[in-house]
């Protein structure tokens, strides 16, 4: 015994976990909703529990919309660019694929293309300000950065609309470009949060074949506790978050 505590495993697939209140400002649209993106190496997915709305994407099968209502269960991979529209009252359970990376930038915002070419003002256009400032000054903020990012989606979509799955080549140089620098970290993210649980199930699998079960005696609960007291301002709404990864 080395009295060293055992660690904590991560959610199951070493996943994340938030709750979304989409955003009901209106946008230069018409429409009310979050921020387009999309992510880099990471896929998403949605269990809506309140509300209505639909989910607006752009990929090489061109744009789509899809009804979002109470029961729905819906995904997307990587480089699915991503528009939520809230129609009322809209509350989703996210549910983020590679705990850690999405948080630490895998998400690209589809800011025009000339934000999207200068990693410096791509970044300025795309914080926030401090903790410390107002609620209203934050909120102000939040919607700037989504309606630039509805103003890169919309020519996104009309350049897809006019080229076909070429219009996107673009915005995935320039996702490529702001991301690269931040992958040897994801990595290390990835290899300690969801590689390590992926060989763990392997070697049970293995232990288990041959009728051997030591992986039984480590069972536990755990309980993710919540990492803000109150919802933050994020891309597509407020979220609120559990802290579910591996310790």
């Amino acid at each position: 015994m080395t009295g060293t505590a055992p660690q904590r495993p991560g959610f199951p697939g070493g996943t994340a976990v938030s709750h979304l209140t989409v955003y009901d400002w209106p946008t230069p649209d018409g429409l009310a909703g979050g921020s387009p993106h999309l992510h880099t190496a990471s896929g998403e997915g949605y269990v809506v529990v309140a509300g209505a709305g639909r989910l607006q994407t752009l990929s090489s099968a061109g744009f789509a919309e899809h009804p979002l209502e109470p029961g729905v269960v819906l995904w997307f991979t990587p480089g699915t660019v991503h528009r939520l529209v809230n129609e009322g009252g809209l509350e989703i359970v996210v549910v983020m694929q590679n705990a850690g990376l999405p948080e630490a930038g895998d998400a690209v915002f589809t800011f025009p293309d000339d934000v999207l070419a200068d990693p410096r003002v791509y970044a300025e256009a795309a914080a926030l300000p401090g903790l410390d400032v107002l609620d209203d000054a934050m909120a102000e903020a939040a919607r700037r950065r989504r309606d630039l990012a509805i103003e890169g989606f919309s020519q996104l979509r009309a350049r897809l609309d006019a080229e076909g799955p070429a219009a996107l080549t673009r915005l995935y140089e320039r996702a490529t470009a702001l991301v690269t620098d931040k992958v040897p970290a994801w990595r290390a993210t990835w290899d300690h949060g969801v590689r390590t649980p992926v060989e763990a199930t392997g070697r049970a699998l293995s232990d288990l074949e041959d009728g051997r079960v030591p992986h039984l005696a480590d069972a536990s609960v755990h309980a993710g506790e919540r990492q803000e007291e109150l919802f933050r301002f994020g891309m597509c709404g407020r979220l609120r978050t559990w802290d579910v990864a591996t310790h």
